[in-house]
């Protein structure tokens, strides 16, 4: 029987002769620092781009803003527009007498803004009223004074008298149930109605009282 012995001094010879394996090599010209002129150019260019982007997204978002905020303007505007060109209501002041007076006595709270109104107005009515129950000269002869009255008030305040037409009517066309003393009392006033804008089918001319 053969030894084995001797193989392992020759096998350690062939080992022995062999060369490690060489490291991979590297193509030196693609390599680039990290912090070049073109990579450092190249991320400028990307922040700038994405500054860009966000900057027309804010733009485009406050373009919106501005257009819904011109619509509601607009529209207020208009808004505004109709309620100025709309006609205005009338303005009704009610001055109250004694029983068979015809002196005017004119609230205070009220004097100055029936004046302003009645000066600027193009037509200012006149109503004459009493408590009467019945059709007589005397409650026509008092509602007539009456009106008179307060007309001549507001002449003497300075409200143009072409431009105020004065009615009467003695019975009737109560404003509170004339059964009562403080009914009554409601009843005996001249009703003046001032006029925003000139009704085309009256005139300013001031009725004759007779």
């Amino acid at each position: 029987m053969r030894s084995a012995l001797p193989l392992i001094p020759m096998l350690l010879v062939l080992g022995s002769c062999g060369s490690p394996p060489k490291p991979p090599t590297v193509d030196e010209s693609l390599k680039r620092p990290v912090n070049s002129a073109m990579a450092v150019e190249l991320q400028v260019c990307k922040s700038d781009l994405q500054n860009t982007r966000i900057v027309a997204t804010e733009s485009g978002r406050l373009a919106e803003i501005a257009a819904a905020t011109l619509e509601r303007v607009s529209a207020r505007q208009q808004v505004i527009v109709a309620m100025a060109s709309a006609p205005q209501a009338n303005s009704v002041f009610t001055i109250r007498f004694d029983f068979g007076s015809t002196r005017v006595v004119v609230p205070a709270d009220s004097a100055s803004a029936l004046i302003d109104n009645a000066r600027a107005a193009p037509l200012v009515l006149l109503r004459g009223r009493t408590d009467g129950a019945t059709d007589s000269t005397a409650e026509s002869r008092i509602a007539r004074e009456r009106a008179v009255a307060v007309r001549d008030y507001l002449v003497g305040a300075g409200v143009d008298p072409a431009r105020i037409r004065a009615t009467y009517q003695p019975v009737g066309d109560f404003a509170a149930d004339n059964s009562s003393p403080s009914g009554q009392g409601m009843n005996r006033r001249v009703e003046i109605e001032v006029y925003r804008s000139l009704p085309v089918a009256m005139s300013t001319t001031p009725a004759a009282l007779p």
